[in-house]
């Protein structure tokens, strides 16, 4: 078996990564994706490198709030009511992480995986004529007032865990700081020494590139079984035919779910569909990204155009996409960006693949010679590098800097 390629199911951000440096460590790799490279949720991201997203969205008030939330057509969480009792099951688990000890524990094992993420992207693309992608920023939380920032104090109490404690502006420094934004954002919280990518789908697209041309080998493909001897994998089945591996690796997304049914596993991967709306030739742009607090979306000047991307539906991820979180993006740009124009618009959903405990699933299945590397919630872009390092890590079985337990498939698995 140790002459077979490691097939690496799944070609978004988490997935090239994986492939890139499993490559680096001298094995032959097979990437595989039905679709085209980075065109999943990696392509409609907000293109933030979040090293500060540490904070759960079961924050400890979450279950007082969620009814008001998603009753409320002004708030940026929607529900697909009709998947709503399937969703059930899992929406049980992940409110029992509503608590401060549980969100305390989420953060934990949050940092280790996105704290040093900027750096991690830097480290992947070193030497290949990619560094033009990422760029460094600063980032910001902009506010309706000062008081708005206090009462989000638990949130920040979390980021300082993790060592990120923002620059606080109010009155007319807000709009000197960021001219694009309106007087009714009268308070900004910076944060130094981030990062964002300026277009995530082309980029995935050229790291891939990079592997292919550095000998890898893509396919696009459709996966319909994973057959195992003795336990262990030894072949992936597609559509294109069967090939044979010493190793697989699932980084598909929410579409890892049902390749671990196919493993007999039945996995608690949900849906928090996203939505974006990209500004076409804007007559202004933000000079950092930032995260308008009021929708809860990020905004990312990015080549093409102005990309405005978030909102939570809670749904299924075979459905098509619905008006109101378009809508509602729209609306709350025009609130914070009131002098903004431009030539026209262009929106996207995609899945963000979401565990109960909002923590990715990272490292091997037993014995079996399968890794999972999925379930990264909201931060996929910015934890891909990471994981990826870390599963190559685990395949030549060097121990990584860090404690792996917290990220185990055995914790829904066994």
């Amino acid at each position: 078996m140790a002459n077979k390629p490691i097939i690496v199911i799944g070609a978004g951000m988490c997935g090239v990564s994986t492939a890139i440096w499993l490559q680096r460590s001298g094995h032959s790799v097979i990437l595989m994706d039905k679709g085209a490279p980075g065109m999943g949720a990696s392509y409609g991201n907000a293109g933030l490198l979040a090293q500060w997203a540490v904070a759960p969205v079961t924050s400890p008030t979450l279950l007082r709030e969620a009814p008001r939330l998603l009753l409320d057509p002004a708030s940026p969480l929607f529900m697909k009511w009709s998947y709503f009792p399937k969703l059930l099951p899992w929406l049980s688990q992940y409110l029992s992480h509503a608590n401060d000890a549980a969100t305390r524990r989420i953060v934990s094992n949050l940092i280790p995986i996105l704290s040093d993420a900027v750096d991690q992207h830097k480290s992947l693309v070193r030497g290949t004529g990619l560094e033009r992608w990422i760029c460094d920023s600063k980032f910001s939380y902009a506010y309706k007032s000062k008081a708005h920032f206090d009462a989000d104090a638990y949130a920040w109490s979390m980021k300082k865990l993790a060592g990120f404690e923002p620059v606080v502006l109010t009155g007319a420094d807000v709009q000197d700081c960021e001219p694009i934004l309106g007087a009714n954002i009268q308070c900004l919280a910076v944060l130094e020494g981030q990062g964002h990518i300026t277009n995530p789908g082309q980029y995935i697209a050229e790291l891939t590139n990079h592997f292919i041309k550095n000998g890898g080998k893509f396919l696009q493909a459709e996966v319909r079984d994973l057959q195992r001897t003795g336990g262990r994998i030894s072949q992936i089945e597609t559509d294109l035919g069967a090939f044979e591996c010493s190793r697989a690796v699932i980084t598909a997304g929410i579409w890892s779910k049902e390749l671990m049914k196919k493993l007999g596993l039945k996995v608690p991967l949900e849906t928090e569909r996203g939505y974006h709306v990209i500004f076409e030739n804007p007559s202004e742009m933000p000079r950092n990204p930032m995260m308008i607090t009021s929708g809860k979306f990020g905004v990312n000047p990015m080549d093409m155009g102005l990309r405005c991307a978030g909102t939570v539906e809670l749904g299924d991820h075979h459905a098509g996409p619905s008006k109101a979180p378009i809508q509602f993006l729209r609306q709350n740009a025009k609130v914070a960006f009131p002098n903004l124009t431009f030539s026209g618009t262009q929106e996207w959903m995609g899945f963000r693949p979401s565990t109960p405990d909002s923590v990715p699933l990272i490292g091997e299945l037993g014995n079996s010679g399968i890794y999972a590397g999925f379930g990264h919630q909201h931060v996929g872009l910015t934890a891909g590098p990471k994981t990826g390092r870390l599963i190559a890590q685990l395949i030549d079985g060097n121990s990584p800097n860090m404690d792996m337990t917290p990220y185990a498939p055995e914790r829904y698995t066994g």
